[in-house]
C-alpha cells in the first residue's frame, strides 16, 4: 500500500511540470520548479538551525507564496506546519507556539513589533524566519526568509526520513475554549482530500499513480479565505498535489472586487470560501457590475465551515448557471462528512446535506443509530481516516475520538436530523447550543431565520442565563447598508418561521459583527458581549419567548 508523504508528492509534480505555474501573488509567479528549489534552501537552512525530527514549524503569515512555501519546506525536513491565527493577542500565540513545541516561526514583518514583545517568552523558538512585505526592516533576531529560500538548492531529505506518519498540525479555536491542535498523520490527510479532489489520483500506485494523474498543469484556484485556516489551507494542498497552482489575492482584508477581477485574469478553476460572509459580498460586487466580470473558466465555489444559504447560492447561480456550488460540510476533525450540491436552477437549502460514505448519525448516549424521518436529532460520527486526536491533551482526545463497536469515530459534536431520503439538514455544533427550559435551540437555526429578513445582513444568535429557563435565545444582528427594522419586527420575522421558544426575546443592533477571517464567530465573546449589553441596558432577566 502506498504511503503519501505531501513532500514527495510536490516533488513529484515538479520533476513532471516543471514550468507550470505553482503559486501566483498579483505580478509575482513561482513555477514548480523554483518552488522546488526555494523550498529545498529552505528546509536546509531549518535543519541546518538544529530542527529535529518532527519538531514544529508555525507559519504566521497573511496568504501569499511563503505561506505554502514554508509548509513544503517544513515537510520536506520531516518537520511539522503549524498554522498560526494572525489576528491572536500576545498571550494567545504564546499559548499556541508554547503548546505545539514550536521551534521556528516564518512571519510577515508587518508582525515584527508583536513578535518582539513576546520572542522571549517563548525560548523554545530558535529561529525565526522574516517575511518582507514592506513594513519595516527584518529584526536584529531574525532571518531574512529570502536570505535562505533565494539561492535555491537540490533536493534536501532530513537524517531520518519522511513517511505517511509524519503530522500536520491544524490548530482550531472553534467556537468555545482554546485552540486545540489536531494531529493529522499526512498519509491519512492525503486520501482524505484525495477522495473530494477536483482530479484525484489513484492512490494505490503511489507516485507512479500521480505521474499518470499530472498529463499537464492541474488547476487554478483561489483560497479566498485565509490558509491559516483548515478550509484555506486544505484546498491549497489538494489542489497542489494534484499539478495545479494556488492564486492568493494581495490585499489583506477581503476585497470581493479584486477576487472576480482575479479570477478572470487568471482563468481562476476553482474558489474556495467560507460561507455567506465571503459569497454575499461577491454576490453583491457582481450583481452592482454584472457585465464586468465573466468567471468563464470557473468550475467550482467550494464553501466549508459555515452554513452558506440557499438565497445566495441562486444569486450566484444567475451570473453562472453552469458552475458547481459545493457546500462541504467537514471540521478540522473530520473531513468528509457530508456535502451538497448547487447547480443551474437547481440550489440546495441551506443546511441540507448527502451523507459521506463514512458517516452515520447517531445518539450521543446510546451510540444507535437516529432513525431516518424520526424527526430524532443525533450527532454526527465518521469513521475511516481521522486524525490521531488533539495534541497534548488526552482528555479531549478521548471525548472526540471514541471507539463504537469495534471502528473508530470523530465525533465533533455536529448535529443534525436525517430525513426519511436519508439526508440530513444539519443543526450546528452542540457546545453552543443554547438550552432553555429543556428544548435545545440551536443558533444557526435561528441565525439564518433572521438573514432571511431583507434588512438583515448577518446575524448571531447566543443564549443568556435565565433564573427559571436556564437560557434564553437572543440574538445580535448587522443591517444592510442603508435599511432599517425593529426589534419587534424581527422578533415576529423569526416565529412565522420557527417555534416561538427559539425566537429571541432581545436583538442587539450592531455596526460590525466581528467575525474572523474565515468566517467565524467567536460565540463566547458574543456571549459576553450580549451579556455586558443587557446589563447595561437594564433589562429584566428576559423571559423566554413563547414561555410565562
Amino acid at each position: 500500500m502506498a504511503d503519501w508523504n505531501f513532500a514527495e508528492a510536490w516533488e513529484t509534480v515538479a520533476e513532471v511540470i516543471p514550468d507550470a505555474p505553482a503559486l501566483i501573488h498579483g505580478a509575482r509567479r513561482v513555477t514548480w520548479r523554483q518552488l522546488d528549489r526555494r523550498a529545498n534552501a529552505v528546509a536546509q537552512g531549518l535543519l541546518e538551525a538544529g530542527a529535529k525530527a518532527q519538531d514544529k514549524v508555525a507559519q504566521y503569515l497573511y496568504n501569499c507564496p511563503e505561506y505554502m512555501e514554508s509548509v513544503f519546506a517544513a515537510m520536506k525536513a520531516g518537520l511539522v506546519p503549524v498554522n498560526t491565527n494572525y489576528r491572536y493577542t500576545e498571550d494567545e500565540l504564546v499559548y499556541l507556539w508554547d503548546n505545539a513545541d514550536v521551534v521556528a516561526v516564518v512571519f510577515h514583518g508587518c508582525f515584527s513589533e508583536r513578535i518582539d514583545g513576546l520572542h522571549q517568552r517563548v525560548p523554545r523558538v530558535e529561529s525565526w524566519l522574516w517575511v518582507d512585505d514592506g513594513s519595516g526592516p527584518c529584526p536584529p533576531w531574525a532571518t531574512a526568509y529570502e536570505s535562505l529560500a533565494s539561492p535555491g538548492a537540490e533536493q534536501v531529505a532530513p537524517p531520518w526520513g519522511r513517511s505517511g506518519d509524519d503530522l500536520l498540525l491544524l490548530y482550531t479555536g472553534g467556537t468555545t475554549g482554546m485552540p486545540k491542535g489536531v494531529m493529522w498523520r499526512q498519509d491519512d490527510l492525503f486520501r482524505r482530500l484525495n477522495a473530494g479532489n477536483i482530479i484525484r489520483v489513484q492512490e494505490e500506485d503511489g507516485t507512479a499513480g500521480l505521474r499518470k494523474t499530472i498529463v499537464g498543469p492541474g488547476p487554478i484556484a483561489i483560497p479566498a479565505c485565509p490558509e491559516m485556516h483548515g478550509t484555506g489551507e486544505f484546498v491549497a494542498m489538494g489542489i497542489m498535489s494534484v499539478g495545479g497552482c494556488i492564486v492568493t489575492l494581495t490585499e489583506r482584508s477581503f476585497d470581493p472586487v479584486e477576487l472576480l477581477e482575479t479570477v478572470d485574469r487568471e482563468n481562476v478553476n476553482v474558489l474556495a470560501i467560507v460561507g455567506d460572509a465571503f459569497a454575499k459580498p461577491i454576490l453583491a460586487a457582481w450583481d452592482a457590475e454584472p457585465k464586468r466580470f465573466s468567471l468563464s473558466t470557473l468550475i467550482a465555489i467550494i464553501s466549508s465551515g459555515v452554513m452558506w444559504s440557499e438565497e445566495t447560492k441562486r444569486g450566484l447561480l444567475r451570473h453562472r448557471p453552469t458552475v458547481m456550488l459545493i457546500d462541504a460540510f467537514s471540521s478540522s476533525e473530520a473531513l468528509g462528512m457530508g456535502a451538497s450540491l448547487s447547480t443551474g436552477t437547481d440550489a440546495e437549502h441551506t443546511a441540507h446535506f448527502t451523507l459521506g460514505p463514512d458517516v452515520r448519525v447517531i445518539d450521543p448516549d446510546t451510540g444507535a443509530d437516529v432513525v431516518p424521518g424520526s424527526g430524532e436529532r443525533g450527532v454526527l460520527a465518521l469513521a475511516g481516516r481521522n486524525p490521531l486526536g488533539y495534541y497534548k491533551d488526552a482528555e479531549k482526545t478521548a471525548a472526540t475520538f471514541r471507539e463504537l463497536g469495534g471502528v473508530r469515530y470523530s465525533i465533533p459534536g455536529d448535529y443534525a436530523v436525517v430525513e426519511s431520503d436519508g439526508s440530513i439538514q444539519l443543526l450546528g455544533r452542540g457546545s453552543v447550543v443554547i438550552n432553555t427550559g429543556g428544548e435545545k435551540v440551536f443558533p444557526e437555526e435561528v441565525e439564518e431565520a433572521l438573514k432571511l429578513h431583507p434588512a438583515v445582513r448577518d446575524a448571531v444568535a447566543v443564549g443568556v442565563p435565565h433564573e427559571r429557563f436556564g437560557e434564553a435565545v437572543t440574538a445580535a444582528v448587522e443591517l444592510r447598508p442603508g435599511m432599517t427594522t425593529s426589534e419587534t419586527e424581527l422578533i415576529d420575522h423569526v416565529r412565522s418561521r420557527l417555534a416561538a421558544y427559539k425566537a429571541p426575546r432581545h436583538i442587539r443592533f450592531v455596526d460590525v459583527l466581528g467575525r474572523s477571517p474565515s468566517g467565524k464567530l467567536d460565540y463566547g465573546r458574543q456571549r459576553a458581549e450580549m451579556a455586558q449589553w443587557l446589563e447595561q441596558r437594564a433589562v429584566p432577566a428576559p423571559t423566554a419567548p413563547g414561555r410565562p
